[in-house]
């Protein structure tokens, strides 16, 4: 005679298995909705008018003609050059002053105010006064996209060193040590994860200015085949610049959580990200 506990325990074993085993992957999930997304595009985006909308296989045509006749590689290349170098340096002086600001109190009510009102300020109502200020070349449009991009990466640094706890500070300087060391020591890796997650977010702030700055200064990159192309009432071509920003800012954020995942392997561990 078989033990009723025996039985349960048997009865109890396919109820064990982990529920995730079961799942499909996030990425199996994310190709699924994109095609889908593009099927109904295409569908109903050849019931519209050509002047008012496209769809996929137009922008496809568009793209390999740009692509083709070298205007999509010479228009990136003036787009991401700016691009590149004001993005950069807003994380390496948004970042060490975040951290400033958020672990010195003389340094947060003095600087921290221009900070938020920086934030909450429309930039873009700046752009007349850089031109003025740096013409209407490279250099201007390097201060937009730095200026679009700052702010969220030393307002979320900011953040997470207030949030890191107490005890970890008292830790350290329970074993003397300076502030600097507390500082590159325990605060930094406490608040990495606030770090990655303002960069995320400065990367669609910062190819917003990226093409704020070609519209309202010299006309070329990106923004240029958006401008002409709007203007000749070439729909399909005008999203093939869109598209290729949307997809360079998700290939950033990316490229941003591959980053993070590699310096924090312990805050994936801790949500239990790294299971799915």
């Amino acid at each position: 005679m078989v033990d009723a506990a025996d039985a349960r325990d048997d009865n109890a074993t396919p109820i064990a298995e982990p529920a995730q085993q079961r799942l499909l992957p996030r990425w199996v999930i994310t190709c699924i909705s994109v095609c889908a997304a593009l099927l109904l595009w295409e569908i109903f985006g050849r019931r519209v008018n050509p002047i008012f909308g496209s769809y996929p296989s137009a922008i496809a045509e568009a793209f390999w003609h740009l692509l083709v006749t070298g205007e999509l590689s010479s228009a990136l290349y003036e787009s991401l050059r700016p691009f590149v170098i004001g993005y950069g340096l807003a994380i390496l002086v948004g970042v060490p002053l975040g951290l400033v600001i958020g672990r010195f109190r003389v340094a947060e009510a003095s600087l921290g105010i221009y900070v938020t009102a920086g934030y909450a300020m429309p930039l873009v109502a700046l752009v007349p006064l850089l031109i003025l200020w740096l013409g209407l070349g490279f250099a201007v449009k390097v201060a937009v996209i730095f200026l679009m991009s700052i702010f969220p990466i030393c307002i979320n640094t900011w953040l997470g060193v207030t949030a890191v706890p107490k005890t970890l500070i008292e830790v350290g300087k329970s074993f003397v040590a300076p502030d600097i060391v507390i500082l590159r020591r325990i605060i930094l890796p406490a608040t990495l994860p606030y770090i990655m997650a303002g960069v995320r977010l400065a990367v669609g702030r910062a190819v917003v200015g990226m093409v704020i700055a070609e519209f309202f200064t010299t006309i070329s990159g990106l923004g240029a085949v958006i401008i002409n192309s709007a203007n000749n009432f070439d729909t399909a071509t005008m999203f093939v610049p869109i598209i290729i920003l949307m997809v360079m800012a998700i290939g950033l954020n990316w490229l941003i959580g591959w980053i993070e995942h590699k310096v924090a392997p312990w805050q994936a561990e801790i949500t239990g990200r790294d299971r799915e």
